[in-house]
């Protein structure tokens, strides 16, 4: 048994090997940190907890030997973005201005724990994950594993790099405008953002108020329908809830649906981004796969609510209710630092108002699907950019050079909508290809069942 490949394979692969006594989980997750030092080239990791993953290893196969009831993800190597707390490691939000470690897991660590998965570190993100580009002045460049002179996208890019590396199966992420599914897009990866309020955001009310979702990011849709069936479900503490799904999301991985109604569109529903010729075909080329797969499909002309006002008092809003919980607020970027004095407005009553006209964007766009089950679009507009996109810039410049990226993904964090980014082949630049499918209010169970359908007629790749 080729460790390597192990390490590299998915929930299901692991947990099987486990299962059957194959390996132990200290040996996979001591191979999980081998492969992380030796990949350290990526930038994809904060913070590796070497001893503290060991620890906990051990205790995962002592449970095993005991015969203790397991969870779905026990002895599975999990990563987290570094803006969720993990006990004992301080929660950085890509800063060099946080030096005080967590006292507590969040909420999601504590349920994967709970699940019998292991913590093993955490990953890179541009500071507060303000940007599509994981870069920063405190951690550099986070390379892409298909090329690494291109950008492995944000802000939930180290996760996103770890993953298609093959470091870990799972690693979490969050997504306050494409933060999940954008990186998934660059790196040819799976990336669901739920609906609004399906996974907590506790220890804190909100992620981004009523922008952002915390999320897994992984290579095949079943591994993360695995994790959110373990993360999903709001607590007390969270501002945000939504209403428990109709079946499992692994259940919905395993069903075969036909007849949906599936409207496909290239238009951006922003006049300052245009899509790539070649993201153009991968959603022609998937509208024609999803035909094949017994689905109607047609092509639509939705009409796209204007969801500016709605998200950017809740980007300025955001970035600044994180101030609170930085030691040195000194030591943040000079470009972070202008976020939160151009978003000086951004106070509650602003920001109140503007998740009130998020509800009204997502009623406008609720009418997208009184004519179809599933929209389909591209992810991105533009391709994966070289590495630097943010050196020298200033917060305006760095919106600016956003926007290709969060075109087709930041409607859905305003209006709360379920969406997903999925493998879609590969461009003749070597890179990923990847679409969107975008449901209806709790609509992430038929997401899943037909992305799970597509990865079936067309394996993710994987890169060489």
């Amino acid at each position: 048994m080729d460790l390597r490949e192990v390490v590299a394979s998915g929930v299901r692969e692991q947990r099987d090997l486990l299962e059957q006594g194959a390996l132990s989980a200290r040996e996979l997750i001591e191979a999980t940190l081998d492969g992380i030092e030796q990949a350290g080239d990526l930038n994809a990791f904060t913070t590796v907890l070497h001893e503290q993953a060991i620890a906990e290893a051990i205790e995962r196969d002592q449970a095993r030997a005991a015969g203790a009831d397991l969870g779905p993800l026990h002895g599975i190597p999990i990563a987290v973005k570094d803006e969720i707390d993990v006990a004992g490691a301080v929660t950085t939000f890509g800063t060099r201005a946080n030096t005080i470690p967590a006292t507590a897991d969040a909420e999601v660590v504590r349920r994967l724990r709970a699940a019998g998965a292991v913590i093993v570190g955490k990953t890179t993100m541009p500071e507060f994950g303000q940007w599509p580009y994981t870069e920063s002045s405190t951690y550099g460049l986070t390379l892409n594993p298909w090329d690494r002179t291109r950008s492995a996208g944000g802000s939930s890019g180290g996760s996103a790099a770890a993953v298609a590396a093959g470091l870990v199966p799972v690693a979490l992420g969050g997504d306050g405008g494409g933060s999940i599914r954008i990186p998934s897009a660059c790196c040819g990866l799976f990336g669901l953002k739920t609906q609004r309020g399906r996974v907590p955001t506790a220890p804190y009310p909100h992620l981004w108020w009523a922008l952002g979702v915390l999320g897994p990011l992984t290579r095949g849709v079943q591994d993360s329908a695995i994790v959110y069936d373990v993360i999903r479900g709001s607590t007390p503490v969270d501002r945000f809830r939504a209403p428990d799904p109709v079946l499992s999301f692994e259940e919905a991985t395993r069903r075969t649906l036909t007849g949906l109604r599936i409207g496909y569109s290239t238009k951006s529903p922003t006049m300052l981004a245009r899509p790539d010729p070649e993201h153009v075909r991968a959603v022609h080329d998937t509208a024609e796969l999803l035909t094949q797969l017994g689905h109607t499909v047609i092509e639509v002309n939705p009409r796209y609510p204007d969801f500016t006002f709605a998200f950017y008092p809740q980007f300025y809003g955001g970035v600044r209710a994180e101030f609170p919980f930085i030691d040195h607020p000194e030591r943040l970027e000079r470009r972070t630092r202008q976020t939160a004095v151009l978003g000086a407005w951004a106070r509650q009553p602003v920001v109140e108002w503007a998740i009130r006209r998020g509800e009204t964007a997502a009623r406008k766009a609720d009418r997208i699907f009184d004519q179809c089950d599933l929209l389909l679009t591209p992810t991105i507009a533009h391709r994966p950019p070289r590495v630097g996109v943010l050196d020298g810039a200033n917060s305006i410049r760095a919106q600016l050079a956003s926007v290709p990226m969060v075109a087709y993904t930041g409607l859905w964090n305003a209006t709360g909508h379920p969406a997903a980014s999925l493998p879609a082949g590969v461009a003749t630049d070597g890179l990923p290809l990847a679409v969107q499918l975008v449901g209806p209010a709790n609509g992430e169970p038929t997401i899943l069942s037909v992305a799970a359908q597509l990865e079936q007629a067309r394996p993710h790749p994987r890169p060489v």
